[in-house]
């Protein structure tokens, strides 16, 4: 599985993680300031513009950040050698904070800056120490592509990897892809979703952030099923409480707090794929209910 979002939202209310504004407001917090973005990458020699004040980590979580042009500058930020530098000089843009959806992976990388400066921590580390480890998920490691052919084939290739979260060349993990798990790590992800953040007694995510990352905001346009979006997860049916983490791969946590039911996929990469969701519940959960034999 290659996919990482849904655990960037996750870090970032971590244990000993990053205190974010309790008033819902990561919005309230400018990232500007209270989070340090000039200096958010780990030189902090390129400066945000003035105009980039206004975009909060609630922007970045939710999609509606504002970026210059279309689509994501992969070749731009994967060939630098500081990736959030590089995505911070898409951040902008003539029209501003329009809080239109726009779903971008690369420029995610902020996250990953602004998660290493709050914490000192590379993240894979500060992913082992405050939500693998308690929960019993294999330790990850970082996994760095030297080239682009290299990268390439990380993404392309069909074997199984190892434990790894791909990497910049600083050591900070990916936020929106490059996570490598298995499905019943995934899922165990998803029953600490469905547990409000509690796993064998210890609080490890706040439940007042799970239940406000859960929070569905409408999503424009025919592309997504009608589905809305919270922190980097998507409400699948918001009447039903319904939620999943859905990777461009087909990886998919899927939460149905409910039935009290958590199911997880994982596959190699195939873009633009949303039909697991079709799978689990077409498929998976009508057998689940089926009276043993």
């Amino acid at each position: 599985m290659r996919r990482t979002r849904f655990h960037m939202s996750m870090l970032l209310h971590a244990k000993n993680g990053v205190r974010l504004n309790d008033n819902s407001s990561l919005s309230k917090r400018k990232m500007g300031d209270a989070l340090s973005l000039d200096n958010a990458s780990e030189g902090g020699a390129r400066v945000a513009k003035e105009e980039n004040y206004d975009v909060t980590v609630k922007h970045l979580l939710t999609m509606r950040a504002p970026y210059k042009g279309h689509g994501d500058p992969w070749t731009k930020v994967c060939s630098s050698e500081d990736w959030t530098a590089a995505s911070l000089d898409f951040l902008g843009g003539r029209k501003g904070i329009t809080e239109e959806f726009d779903y971008r992976t690369v420029c995610l990388h902020i996250l990953s800056g602004i998660l290493y400066k709050a914490t000192g921590m590379k993240t894979v580390d500060f992913a082992n120490q405050s939500l693998f480890l308690p929960l019993g998920i294999h330790e990850h490691e970082n996994y760095y592509a030297e080239t682009a052919a290299e990268h390439k084939q990380f993404t392309m290739d069909k074997l199984p990897r190892k434990n790894v979260w791909f990497s910049d060349p600083q050591g900070l993990g990916t936020p929106g892809y490059g996570l490598c798990m298995s499905a019943a790590d995934m899922a165990k992800i998803g029953q600490l979703c469905l547990q409000n953040g509690v796993w064998d007694g210890n609080q490890i995510v706040s439940s007042k952030w799970i239940e406000e990352m859960l929070v569905p905001k409408a999503v424009a346009g025919d592309g997504f099923r009608g589905m809305s979006y919270g922190y980097l997860w998507w409400i699948v049916h918001p009447e039903k409480n319904i939620y999943a983490a859905v990777g461009n791969s087909g990886n998919v946590i899927y939460v149905d707090p409910n039935r009290k039911i958590v199911a997880a996929v994982s596959s190699y990469f195939k873009p633009t794929v949303f039909d697991r969701v079709d799978f689990i519940e077409d498929v998976l959960l009508p057998a689940l209910q089926q009276p043993s034999v």
